[in-house]
């Protein structure tokens, strides 16, 4: 099978179409032949080995697992003799796990990996391109941030793959949500959503004197002490980037009463609450309460084309990887 590989940390040049064996599904497992994929800030961030401390995960010197890829979408055409969850056939979508391993024509996956059958209102790009940010956005509002009806949120970074999640399910919850993004996407964040939009290169949220009960940093560019008095009193700033100066303000936060800095592992938490909340995705996307926002779609042979424009910081929700698989 055809897949994408990489064996040194780098540019996008790094990344190589390479014939691989086709992957058995074991007794408790699935083979899917993967239609469309993605490419993730993070998943640029894991093939570049930066920042550094990142390296503590994806491997020291080299990359620990060399195949990328977390979000699918598929066909089932084998089954292990103990599966009983999917069949033969049915369209699925969501995780490859922790090990990723999406970027390729075939992938095996545990019965009860994070997958659920696919929205039938969706394309496979559509599909795969939804999962991410919904499963991250999620609980970060939901869980960290305790989420409620009538709050107001600001969501900074609203045009990314997070941020137009992050919009959509705020507005779920029916919070009244401003969001932060670049003059080109104010309409288009509107629409999904946002009763409130701001041009950052125009106006600093900040210094507009407006308070927030949640604020959220999709994408890692603002920080605590710059947001903190734009919080209520016992608001919170939920940050999606990673940084040792931000866990130490956490930490120090979360010691009293008053404004909070607060971060979450959204990708370590349990399969199963993973595929609840998938399950619930796919309810929302279905009854066209969620959007997926997929801004360019790449063949898998142009990888490393779709990691160059991810990189440059401005796409539109997601950039979604076709794949194609060969029929087993």
């Amino acid at each position: 099978m055809k897949a994408i590989k990489y064996t040194s940390y780098g540019s996008p040049e790094v990344l190589k179409l390479v014939e691989l064996e086709k992957p058995v599904a074991g007794d408790n497992e699935i083979l899917i032949r993967i239609h469309a994929t993605t490419v993730t800030a993070t998943e640029a961030t894991f093939r570049k080995g930066e920042p550094y401390f990142s390296r503590l995960f994806t491997g020291l010197t080299k990359p620990k697992f060399t195949t990328l890829g977390e979000e699918l979408s598929g066909e089932v055409v084998a089954l292990g003799k103990d599966v009983t969850r999917f069949k033969l056939g049915d369209e699925v979508f969501g995780t490859a796990g922790p090990q990723f391993g999406a970027n390729a024509e075939h992938l095996t996956s545990p019965e009860d990996g994070v997958l659920v059958i696919k929205p039938s209102n969706l394309n496979h790009e559509e599909a795969a391109a939804s999962v991410d940010g919904f499963l991250t956005a999620l609980p970060f509002l939901r869980d960290t941030g305790n989420i409620q009806k009538g709050q107001k949120v600001l969501i900074y970074g609203a045009s990314g793959s997070i941020g137009s999640a992050a919009v959509q399910v705020a507005n779920y919850y029916g919070a009244e949500v401003t969001a932060v993004c670049s003059t080109a996407n104010v309409e288009w964040v509107k629409s999904l959503g946002a009763k409130h939009v701001i041009d950052y290169t125009r106006q600093d949220f900040s210094k507009s004197g407006m308070t927030y009960d949640i604020i959220f940093d999709a994408v890692g560019k603002i920080s605590f002490p710059q947001s903190k008095r734009s919080l209520t009193p016992q608001g919170i700033f939920l940050e999606a980037g990673f940084s040792m100066g931000f866990l130490s303000q956490a930490l120090l936060t979360s010691m009293g009463s008053g404004k909070k800095a607060r971060t979450a592992a959204t990708g370590l938490r349990k399969p199963e609450e993973r595929t609840q909340d998938l399950e619930l995705l796919k309810d929302l996307i279905q009854s066209g309460q969620i959007k997926p926002v997929v801004d360019r779609i790449y063949p898998l042979e142009q990888i490393a084309e779709a990691h160059r424009y991810v990189e440059l910081g401005h796409k539109k929700g997601n950039v979604a990887i076709t794949v194609r698989g060969k029929a087993s």
